[in-house]
């Protein structure tokens, strides 16, 4: 498995621990995280405050069903489920692009899907 691929499966392990110090070693200083429709973080300490938004309870579960690796992009593809803290249980597909520079993530671009919606 390529550098870049263990960096990003790193940082979902660190997701699924509720580690913030192993995602946070994943990214660059001056990482962005968009969300299309939702948000847009630049930098370690505003991705560090998105790790648990406010609106869930407990930790997430992400499984990874495909890693694809072309120059320095990562795309990962998985599903997720969350707890809303005044809400349903809920149960998430995901695309995450992943772009990279030296082994760390330093653009996300997070394409989510409610599979109850969707």
């Amino acid at each position: 498995m390529s550098i870049n691929k263990q960096t990003v499966s790193l940082y979902m392990e660190g997701f699924n621990a509720g580690d913030h110090a192993k995602i946070l070693s994943c990214l660059t200083d001056d990482v962005v995280w968009d969300m299309p429709g939702a948000y847009h973080h630049e930098g370690k300490e505003a991705f560090d405050k998105e790790i648990e938004n406010d609106a869930f309870t407990g930790l997430p579960t992400i499984t990874i069903s495909r890693l694809t690796e072309e120059a320095e992009v990562v795309i990962a593809e998985g599903a997720v489920t969350c707890q809303l803290k005044n809400g349903p249980l809920l149960n998430l597909v995901f695309c995450d692009v992943f772009e990279m520079r030296e082994g760390k993530i330093k653009k996300l671009t997070s394409f989510v899907l409610d599979t109850k919606k969707g």
